[in-house]
């Protein structure tokens, strides 16, 4: 049976990036992605290219988004 996030157990803000690391972070800036909320749909493969993000930070992404179910694209 799959776990429930409860609002109120939620770690990630749809408002900022969760902590991802330096490149990863400088990465989705440079791409002008500054929110959780704005990386929603986004293709997986299409944050993949982008120099700096790696499979870490790409999970630690998804699973932040899920928090909100939502997704990668």
């Amino acid at each position: 049976m799959p776990l429930t996030v409860l609002p109120s157990r939620m770690t990630s803000s749809l408002d900022t990036l969760p902590k991802i690391g330096t490149p990863a972070t400088r990465a989705l800036n440079g791409a002008g992605y500054t929110t959780l909320r704005q990386l929603a749909d986004v293709p997986r493969a299409d944050l993949a290219r982008l120099h700096g993000m790696g499979p870490r930070a790409l999970g630690i992404l998804q699973a932040a988004l899920e928090e909100h179910q939502l997704s990668l694209g």
